[in-house]
């Protein structure tokens, strides 16, 4: 897999204009499977090879941070033959395409409990993490036993161990101590979440970070995402006035 360059092109960046964070709720594996008679389990590894398509896309169309919701603390619950095949895919996929991902500049960070992770699956996650480290020409995050609640739980249990140690002062605690302690810890907001399928909900990804995040959603399923489902998200990105709660009126005013 060839992670392409940021590039100006037609219906691509604007030559110097901010990088985009984007988040995608890849959904419709299963269904994909279903309307052609097979099993659900057949539906991943086509999803894998939109993930591909995707990541390649991606910096063409001016994005610098992507993040994939591959699988929720809920999705333990899916049945254990569907599990243990998102299992063999995620080693797959990185065994496979690490090596190119550190060539390309990429940094792979996943976001999520890693409490309980098998001892094989674990070492995986930490190897991707550790050999892109280095990297910052284009940020892929993926969600992997991610559940946004637990994650604010998470973060609310670490303030509050730490005010009960006295490293921290309650009176000091703002959005930005808080956001320090969640799983994106670091990382810009999503200007963009993305879900498939026609879907319309959140299922529990990036409560917080998604506060003044526009949404767009797309009757497509993710085994057939790729590089013209994601311009055409972008493109209707661009068209949203982003207000930040405020009103044009207050925009006018605060830049005179």
């Amino acid at each position: 897999m060839a992670v392409a360059k940021s590039q100006s092109q037609e219906g691509g960046p604007t030559p110097g204009a901010p990088r985009l964070h984007v988040a995608i709720v890849m959904d419709g594996n299963g269904r994909w499977a279903k309307r052609r008679g097979l099993p659900r389990t057949l539906g991943h590894p086509r999803g894998v090879e939109a993930i591909r398509r995707t990541v390649e896309a991606a910096p063409t169309l001016g994005v610098g941070w992507l993040t994939l919701y591959a699988f929720s603390t809920e999705n333990w619950g899916r049945p254990p033959g569907e599990v243990s095949e998102v299992m063999r895919l995620l080693k797959a996929y990185v065994n496979s395409d690490l090596d190119n991902l550190v060539r390309e500049g990429v940094r792979v960070r996943i976001l999520g409990r890693r409490e309980g992770l098998a001892p094989d699956i674990a070492e995986i996650v930490e190897r991707a993490e550790a050999r892109t480290a280095h990297n910052d020409g284009f940020h892929l995050q993926v969600a992997f036993n991610y559940g946004a609640r637990a994650d604010i739980v998470q973060a609310a249990r670490q303030l509050m161990e730490a005010a009960r140690e006295g490293r921290l002062d309650p009176e000091a605690l703002d959005d930005k101590a808080f956001e320090a302690r969640l799983s994106t810890g670091g990382l810009p907001p999503p200007d963009l979440v993305i879900r498939t399928s026609g879907e319309q909900r959140l299922s529990n990804f990036l409560l917080w970070e998604s506060a003044y995040a526009e949404f767009v959603f797309q009757d497509v399923l993710w085994p057939d995402y790729g590089l013209e489902h994601l311009k055409a998200a972008i493109a209707e990105f661009t068209k949203r006035e982003r207000r930040y709660g405020g009103t044009v009126a207050d925009d006018v005013l605060a830049a005179g």
